[in-house]
């Protein structure tokens, strides 16, 4: 398993835009469903920072998901730039993948 965090910060008043673009069943979520690596998305949203939300996008392997960027690259820059404007910031946490367990 493969995960991507992401964090953003909402420009007030675009919070239920946002929640549909970016949640499960989303703009994002369905331009990934186009590759088969993709598995589900998670939107959350901060309990004490109101305007602040992670999504997770979990893929099958990072090979799926840099096979998508590659393939994807020009919709997904599109979408990108269209989604832009419900933020004040965005920052990816970070890229992580599953560890295995080698103990029966």
């Amino acid at each position: 398993m493969f995960l991507i965090l992401w964090e953003f910060d909402v420009k007030r008043g675009s919070e239920k835009e946002f929640e549909s673009i970016y949640g499960p069943n989303g703009d994002w979520a369905q331009l990934f469903r186009l590759d088969p690596g993709y598995q589900s998305t998670s939107l959350l949203r901060d309990i004490s920072r109101v305007h602040v939300y992670l999504t997770c996008d979990f893929w099958k392997s990072r090979e799926a998901y840099e096979s998508f960027r590659r393939n994807h690259l020009d919709v997904y820059l599109a979408l990108d730039k269209k989604c832009g404007e419900l933020t004040i910031a965005e920052r990816k946490i970070g890229a992580f993948e599953q560890i295995e367990d080698e103990h029966p």
